[in-house]
């Protein structure tokens, strides 16, 4: 290295300016070396990022040419890396654009494929009719030979009834709803119509009584009316309550929920007669057919539950049996 010749002080300060430049050198020389190792890094993670940092790295050589400082080459390395993303980003946005745009063009040509398709005429005879009066005007030596093609399309002539049709299911839904209104309307004025319930009190011996009820009315709702016209006469019913009541119909004990309108309309009958009628006829049976009708019956029977606790090994009581709508009765007995 050449020596300086000229004032000590100044040799001093030049000596000085050359350490500094020395150390800037190697502090360039470290961070370059740094931003090496992390363009090496993150190469093996995605290719995309190495080009990235090499074309950082590139600008911030191209733009640091001469002495830099260390905190001017950091803040120039941030700047030019931010740079870089902005212009990725915008990148990855101009190919979602581009993305887009073909996705609409691609809907726009099927959209516009379904209309060319749905505006086709699928009526053959228009299409024939339509080429014979445009060959009438010509002159049949200016007709060439040519076989005419055939378009496929719908026929006609072919019934589609049982395809699906949104109006013709549409049409069948209001007319089946409008026939269950009517069926329902229907059932409601059989349940409403009064008829006359002969019953008998029974405690050993019969004491028959009638009461007038609706069709739709249930077993509870009969007991509570028979209760209120027995309670005047016998005085063991004072007290007692509904559910301490039992109706005996044809040797069945009825549940309290079943109505009158449930045996009407179902022809249920039991063990000695129908259950469907509840006035009574004195033509009593001993063996008889239950599959040939007959309005006969019984008098029901109202009867205490404690009173057929105890007494329910004797006749009648130990014929009676709790109701069962599966179980049929071929024949009517009263034995």
């Amino acid at each position: 290295m050449a020596q300086y010749k000229g004032a000590a002080s100044e040799a001093g300060r030049a000596m000085q300016l050359m350490k500094k430049r020395e150390r800037q050198r190697e502090e360039m020389e470290q961070l370059r070396q740094k931003i090496a190792e992390e363009n090496v890094v993150k190469s093996n993670i995605n290719k995309k990022f190495s080009a990235h940092y090499d074309a950082v790295e590139a600008e911030l050589k191209s733009s640091t040419v001469g002495l830099v400082t260390l905190n001017d080459m950091k803040a120039k390395q941030e700047a030019l890396v931010k740079e870089r993303e902005k212009q990725l980003a915008k990148k990855e946005q101009y190919k979602d654009l581009q993305l887009k745009l073909e996705k609409q063009r691609e809907k726009e040509r099927k959209k516009e494929q379904k209309r060319k398709i749905a505006s086709l005429s699928f009526n053959l005879d228009e299409d024939e009719t339509e080429e014979g009066e445009g060959e009438e005007d010509l002159d049949p030596q200016d007709i060439p030979t040519k076989k005419k093609k055939k378009q496929l399309g719908k026929n006609p002539d072919v019934d589609t009834s049982f395809l699906p049709d949104r109006d013709r299911e549409e049409e069948e839904n209001r007319l089946r709803e409008e026939l269950r209104q009517e069926w329902e309307a229907k059932q409601e004025k059989i349940k409403s119509e009064e008829i006359e319930i002969t019953f008998s009190y029974w405690d050993g011996s019969g004491h028959r009584r009638t009461v007038k009820m609706k069709k739709g009315n249930t077993m509870q709702q009969f007991l509570q009316k028979a209760l209120e016209i027995l309670r005047k006469d016998f005085s063991e019913l004072r007290s007692a309550g509904v559910e301490q009541l039992m109706y005996i119909k044809e040797d069945l004990i009825i549940p309290h929920h079943h109505s009158f309108y449930d045996f009407i309309v179902t022809k249920a009958r039991g063990k000695s007669g129908p259950l469907f009628n509840f006035d009574v006829h004195e033509d009593v049976r001993l063996l008889s057919d239950a599959t040939v009708e007959k309005d006969e019956s019984h008098a029901g029977k109202v009867v205490l539950r404690s009173w057929y606790e105890k007494n329910k090994h004797i006749f009648p009581a130990s014929r009676w049996e709790p109701y069962d709508p599966e179980k049929k009765w071929d024949k009517y007995t009263i034995r």
